[in-house]
């Protein structure tokens, strides 16, 4: 099949053995259900310059388009195949971020109201975008995503130098949360509004994990957002930054397991355990590294421990905390094994706790 360019901003015309920017991949809904999800672009082409992106304006490689009907036609046969469960639509800036929002929008439009397509729809906003635009992308689709990229704008320099951090980064993921809050969401494709989401690259530039993380939690604070995801900096042959060492998959592991104890265990920033150039430690997890700081000669007693304090112990989560706190009423826990039949990680609790006043037996690992 041919791939049509746009009518304007000298978009090539271009073949699909040429282009590359579709994937199939797994991705977790915000219930915890799998699905596979079709990961494309509108367009690889891009006038912006991000000095870490393979599409980068001034990288000399092949680009394809879709039209809007096109990329829905396309996508639906992909549904309709049983090949894919959801969309993760995206693209490169061509004709300033409201053209290609609206190419985005367009795409989403037809799949929901021509071709009735009701299954998961992930939009990007693009920066620049109007308030409106948004709105409308918040009717159509089940998640939205702005990825501010980095955690502040001295950074966003480094990486992106022609973004604006504040003005078309972090004010689309404001305008989400105003209309979240402030209109109602009944004409919406599913009667509710659509989470938010964010990205960083972690380690293109000199950014620390404090820092990361600072924004992070400002993120679920202040703006609503439901999950920020952590990409791994890798270099790219032609970029300004090709010479810079890729990020150890297990930093970004870390952030975020670091993540999802602001979001979900309660923790706050302070407590995280950073070194002294604010880095979270490489060799454990945040929370085994909390817990060895701070209980390890204190364990707590399951028996009667709140809630929060039953989530500080390691192995033990949301679910976790919840069978324990409605078993104890029935009667006491006494052993290892108990916690075990409650799908809790026993081994990796038992140094930090006490069960009747005791001390499970256990050797201290490493998580």
């Amino acid at each position: 099949m041919h791939l049509e360019p746009a009518e304007d901003a000298g978009i090539p015309k271009i073949s699909t053995q040429q282009c590359n920017s579709i994937e199939v991949s797994s991705a977790s809904l915000p219930n915890g259900k799998r699905i596979s999800l079709i990961k494309t672009l509108m367009t690889s082409v891009c006038e912006r310059n991000c000095y870490y992106c393979p599409f980068r304006s001034e990288r000399d490689i092949r680009r394809a388009s879709f039209q809007p009907d096109e990329l829905a036609k396309l996508f639906s046969e992909i549904h309709h195949s049983k090949l894919a469960d959801g969309l993760f639509l995206s693209s490169g800036v061509v004709g300033g971020g409201i053209r290609s929002q609206d190419q985005i929008l367009a795409t989403a439009d037809i799949l929901r109201n021509k071709m009735n397509y009701r299954g998961y729809l992930h939009l990007k906003i693009m920066p620049g975008v109007q308030k409106a635009q948004v709105k409308q992308a918040m009717m159509l689709a089940d998640r939205l995503s702005v990825n501010l990229e980095a955690p502040n704008t001295t950074y966003l320099r480094q990486l992106a130098p022609t973004k604006q951090f504040l003005n078309e980064l972090l004010q689309p993921l404001q305008w989400i949360e105003d209309i979240r809050n402030k209109q109602s969401p009944h004409k919406s494709w599913k009667g509710r509004w659509p989470s938010s989401a964010t990205q960083f690259v972690v380690g293109g530039v000199e950014e620390s994990d404090l820092e990361l993380l600072a924004t992070t939690a400002n993120l679920f604070q202040q703006m609503g957002i439901k999950r920020v995801f952590y990409s791994a900096f890798t270099p790219i042959i032609d970029t300004p930054l090709e010479n810079r060492s890729p990020t150890p998959i297990i930093r970004q592991h870390r952030l975020y397991q670091a993540s999802y104890l602001l979001r979900d265990y309660g923790y706050t920033l302070e407590e995280m355990p950073f070194d002294g150039k604010g880095e979270l430690p490489l060799d454990m997890d945040p929370k085994f590294a909390w817990a060895q700081r701070n209980i390890i000669q204190k364990p707590i007693e399951i028996n009667h421990a709140p809630k929060k304090m039953l989530l500080r112990i390691p192995g033990i989560g949301p679910l976790g905390a919840k069978r324990i706190m409605q078993t104890r009423k029935k009667h006491q826990l006494r052993d290892l094994s108990t916690l075990n039949k409650m799908g809790i990680h026993a081994k990796k609790a038992a140094p930090f706790i006490l069960m009747n006043g005791q001390r499970p037996p256990v050797q201290l690992q490493l998580i």
